[in-house]
């Protein structure tokens, strides 16, 4: 079953819960959701086995600490869309919400990286 048909499962199966689930029991449901996602940022995700796990944005490969650090370094955000084609202006507004909400782990994989080259 490939990965896609899974999701698809598990909403399926979802959605026949909640047809038989009391208000209570779907505000509960919301409630552990919404926990669950409280850090999300939309446009970032963190994949096992994609560039070590670490955040990046959807579509590509560019860890937003590599985004992050060529913004200190003075890149400018034209210069990034060049750069980078698949991006869009956008993702990098995703990029720096992102960075916002979680500076410590941004600044730990920027020393890590530069710690190997």
């Amino acid at each position: 079953m490939t990965t896609d048909a899974k999701k698809m499962t598990a909403l399926q199966q979802a959605n026949q819960l909640l047809v038989v689930m009391t208000k209570a029991e779907k505000a509960q449901l919301l409630q552990w959701v919404v926990r669950d996602l409280w850090d999300a940022t939309p446009g970032i995700e963190s994949t096992p086995g994609v560039c070590g796990g670490e955040p990046c944005i959807v579509r590509t490969r560019i860890p937003v600490w590599v985004l992050e650090r060529a913004r200190r370094l003075g890149t400018s955000e034209a210069d990034l869309l060049r750069c980078y084609p698949n991006l869009r202006a956008e993702d990098l507004t995703n990029a720096w919400t992102y960075v916002r909400s979680h500076q410590a782990e941004i600044e730990q994989h920027i020393r890590e990286n530069e710690a190997e080259d």
